[in-house]
């Protein structure tokens, strides 16, 4: 992927070195809800909103919002590729992703800067996801399964890395250095929406850079009930084998399709999405580039971790 072009940088000041970037699509009240959560940070990062062509008032109410947050309008449903638009923008020397139904807790982006500034050779950090239920407001919130994955991910690491090492990232509770999001081209338009973290993140590694999880960083979530399940899986599904065929060995590429094709639901959605997947080949052989050994030793050494997954499944 080429890099994306770079603004130039605004005179140093007061500024947060984290710019809190948030795409959404029809969910006016999911977003607010998460502005009046980042008004409150203590750190009063830049936030910007990449409104992904909503028609129910987003763009008025990110206006109308007093938390001051920034509005860039995609003029179409973008995906993933709207945090792209958001880099050509920003300023700040990090970014910090979270989704419209997902907020950042306060004093997370300073201990992000801590971490970064403190280890150039990471990439990105990824958080702790601790799950609101939407249904039950008033309930704790507990850690989403995935963490318990992140937190003992099998990735080898060396020792003065300051948390376990991953081989992708949840693109809804990661800061990363907004230079290294440019050079390696951002998110893929290919791919849109749907586990687009894995090629971004097998090109980060294959650039020379680490993935780490930070336990005291921590994401609050509660998932939107404006989510169409069905399409998430189909495109999940799509961009896992597209992933795959794009960057991992002939071998362990064959062996992955394998296991996916006797796993997922076998039923017309699943049918749906391998053939759009066979429908991408002939811009998948022109475009593949199998990662280095190093990055697809620690991809070999996931494969494990995510066939006895409980938070990976395709469901929907």
């Amino acid at each position: 992927m080429e890099g994306l072009p770079v603004p130039v940088p605004e005179p140093a000041g007061g500024r947060h070195p984290v710019t809190v970037v948030v795409i959404t699509h029809n969910r006016r009240r999911e977003l607010l809800h998460t502005l009046d959560r980042l008004a409150e940070l203590p750190e009063r990062p830049p936030v910007l909103v990449v409104d992904n062509g909503s028609t129910d008032g987003t763009a008025r109410g990110v206006r109308a919002h007093p938390g001051g947050a920034r509005l860039l309008s995609a003029g179409r449903n973008a995906g993933a590729c709207g945090r792209n638009l958001a880099a050509r923008e920003v300023t700040t020397r990090y970014l910090a992703f979270c989704d419209d139904d997902t907020w950042w807790e306060p004093g997370s982006l300073d201990a992000a800067v801590r971490l970064l500034d403190a280890h150039p050779p990471v990439a990105a950090v990824t958080a702790r996801i601790l799950v609101h239920d939407p249904d039950h407001p008033q309930e704790p919130p507990c850690e989403d399964p995935i963490v318990e994955e992140l937190r003992n991910s099998p990735v080898p690491a060396p020792g003065w890395l300051p948390g376990p090492a991953l081989g992708s990232f949840l693109a809804g509770a990661i800061v990363l250095r907004t230079d290294l999001f440019r050079a390696v081209g951002g998110f893929s338009p290919r791919l849109w929406l749907g586990g687009e973290e894995e090629l971004l993140a097998a090109d980060l590694a294959a650039a020379g850079h680490w993935l780490v999880y930070a336990e005291d960083l921590t994401v609050h979530h509660r998932p939107s009930p404006a989510r169409d399940a069905t399409l998430r899986r189909r495109h999940g599904i799509r961009n896992t084998l597209w992933f795959t065929w794009l960057r991992r060995p002939l071998w362990p590429a064959v062996r992955r399709t394998a296991f996916l094709a006797r796993t997922v639901p076998r039923d017309a959605v699943s049918l749906r999405a391998f053939a759009e997947a066979a429908a991408g080949l002939p811009w998948v052989v022109r475009e593949r580039r199998s990662v280095p050994s190093r990055v697809e030793r620690a991809l070999r050494s996931l494969d494990g971790a995510q066939r006895a997954s409980r938070a990976r499944r395709y469901v929907g």
